[in-house]
């Protein structure tokens, strides 16, 4: 406990507020260029797990998801109606230490009984279930969600937010028990690309990004509590996995950077981060 104690306390320092930490050091310090390492790889969906609300584990029903153009399409033109089977497509192996990039666009209409906050909504699940355990009539597994929003065309609607369906996290010393809290990115109205990421270092740290700019930031993701207590067991590792949530979405690109071996090294993980954040990752359009 006071080794993982003594590890959070110099991530804080070295990662978030030392910069002139990071650039003192030795280049011998500083360990090789990291690479991107592609998820979807454009042609099918062999890595990946479907699971629907009513449906049985990899039972895509109505061809929710599907390979079109070498991207991951969400749409529900097979649907007679929606009836709230909310969907869920998962990475076929779970992640601790990384920094996930995904590209999406919004396209088309909403199916009609799609609930009306699902208008422009999907997300990115971090620190997820085991999509083998959720239960036949589960909506979302318990983890934490990068919401993914759209603009309506005239109003505010920041994307890159953070949701808890069975989580919760800490902002400035404070457990937050809301289920969604709002970044503070711009909205993106129509069918433009975005980009967002997310920093996951294990139990300590979440950092969301849009387009290069951090738009939020959460400490210690943890299950909700149980027994009256004030926090849950902390998320150190989880799924991931992309949404269907009732209006049709496109995964152009879905690639992570895997920092598990840095995780018990602070110093050379702050250097990788500065080397990652560094670089402001804009969408082509």
């Amino acid at each position: 406990m006071k080794k993982r104690r003594l590890i959070f306390s110099i991530l804080n320092v070295v990662l978030l507020i030392s910069l002139p930490i990071l650039l003192a050091l030795k280049s011998a310090d500083v360990p090789p260029k990291v690479k991107w390492e592609q998820l979807f790889n454009g042609k099918d969906l062999k890595d990946w797990t479907v699971k629907i609300r009513k449906h049985q584990l990899n039972d895509n029903f109505g061809n929710t998801f599907r390979i079109v153009d070498h991207k991951i399409q969400v749409n529900y033109d097979h649907y007679e109606k929606f009836d709230e089977q909310f969907g869920h497509l998962f990475y076929k192996r779970p992640f601790s230490y990384y920094l996930i990039g995904v590209e999406y666009r919004f396209t088309g209409n909403q199916i009609k009984d799609g609930p009306a906050w699902a208008f422009r909504n999907s997300g990115v699940m971090i620190h997820g279930q085991d999509p083998k355990t959720m239960g036949l009539d589960q909506d979302f597994p318990v983890s934490i969600e990068v919401q993914l929003l759209g603009g309506n065309g005239k109003d505010k609607r920041p994307t890159a937010n953070v949701c808890t369906p069975g989580t919760q996290y800490v902002l400035d010393n404070s457990v937050v028990k809301s289920h969604c809290l709002d970044s503070k990115s711009a909205t993106f109205h129509g069918d433009q690309w975005v980009r967002v990421e997310a920093l996951v270092l294990g139990d300590s740290l979440v950092v969301h990004y849009v387009n290069g700019d951090e738009v939020l930031r959460y400490q210690r993701p943890q299950l909700d509590p149980v027994g009256g207590a004030e926090e849950g067991a902390l998320l150190k590792s989880g799924t991931i996995s992309l949404q269907s949530e009732s209006h049709p979405v496109e995964f152009r690109k879905v690639e992570i950077i895997n920092l598990e071996k840095y995780a018990h090294d602070p110093q050379k993980l702050a250097a990788v981060i500065q080397q990652l954040t560094a670089e402001k990752r804009i969408p082509k359009q």
